[in-house]
């Protein structure tokens, strides 16, 4: 994270400039700031998995964390209707204060691009953005999700548990399907069992600004999917939107599943439930509802696959 010490910092053993041979890309790097080295990874390796040419990683430089950002711009504000601002309208890049002390995951595609020289370009396809209470609570923060949704009953219910909000979620278009998305979760489990994670929580997204649209998902959501107390979070007073938009007995179940979103869908498959009340974010063009998971209740079937140390994809 960005406050483990940086090479070259006070107290490490790097040998004084002169002493060290000269090195071209050494060079190079110390002359581009975006090639800084941000984050440590804390005892994670470079490589989280691999799956064919994708592979996971952690960002751990100025530019890992932009290409993400690029990546998200992409998806938010140029194929769905968020709506940028001046500074994201200029850098091309969905930029938040809280990139500076998350972590974010992303998958590469290393044969998605052919340069001129006949060399691959690896190209990021896939982002998460993770925040994990000890962290948040070191540098004095609140989480991202405390802007839409009351967290202080979840976290006095849950003292000494380790957290961990996921946000951000994007995938580039073509590659939504199966194989991005188990490689992207297989990089989130295996952070969360290097960290120790015992609850997981954020806001997940119904695309448009309508909720009357999506009655019949948040009705489902409501009635069989509620977070039950000590996991639930209700929408703060001011942006509050009912969830229970249809009686239990006018939900079709198999339709309800169909309407859900995929990444709902995968919460909900996973064992995830839902907070009270649905929010309007008008400047992504979303309506969020609260997500929250406890490690212990993740559906034995999905532990069993990825493996109870990450190893499926290592």
């Amino acid at each position: 994270m960005l406050r483990s010490r940086l090479p070259g910092s006070a107290g490490s053993k790097r040998l004084p400039l002169l002493a060290q041979p000269f090195s071209p890309a050494r060079f190079v790097q110390n002359l581009n700031p975006t090639s800084r080295i941000v984050r440590s990874g804390e005892g994670l390796p470079d490589t989280l998995g691999q799956l064919g040419t994708l592979e996971v990683r952690l960002a751990r430089t100025t530019k890992d964390i932009r290409r993400a950002q690029r990546l998200r711009f992409k998806v938010f504000f140029n194929e769905m209707s968020a709506t940028p601002n001046a500074r994201a309208f200029v850098s091309r890049r969905d930029i938040d204060p809280f990139d500076r002390i998350c972590d974010h995951i992303l998958v590469i595609d290393h044969a998605a691009k052919i340069s001129r020289f006949g060399k691959p370009k690896p190209k990021v396809i896939g982002t998460y953005r993770l925040l994990r209470s000890d962290v948040a609570a070191a540098v004095g923060t609140d989480f991202y999700t405390a802007g839409e949704y009351d967290l202080k009953p979840l976290l006095a219910a849950n003292p000494g548990l380790k957290m961990l909000e996921l946000g951000r979620s994007c995938v580039l278009k073509p590659y939504r399907n199966k194989r991005t998305v188990e490689l992207l979760w297989h990089g989130v489990w295996r952070y969360i069992l290097h960290h120790k994670i015992d609850l997981m929580f954020g806001c997940a997204s119904f695309e448009g600004t309508d909720p009357s649209e999506h009655a019949l998902a948040l009705s489902f959501l409501h009635h069989h999917a509620s977070a039950p107390e000590g996991l639930a979070a209700r929408a703060v007073p001011w942006l509050y939107t009912p969830m229970n938009r249809m009686a239990p007995t006018a939900i079709d179940l198999k339709s309800a599943m169909k309407a859900l979103p995929p990444l709902i869908k995968g919460y909900l498959r996973l064992g995830a439930t839902f907070g009270d009340g649905a929010v309007i974010d008008r400047q992504f063009g979303t309506v969020d509802v609260f997500v929250a998971l406890k490690v212990k209740d993740i559906d034995p079937r999905y532990v069993a696959y990825y493996g109870a140390d990450a190893g499926r994809h290592s």
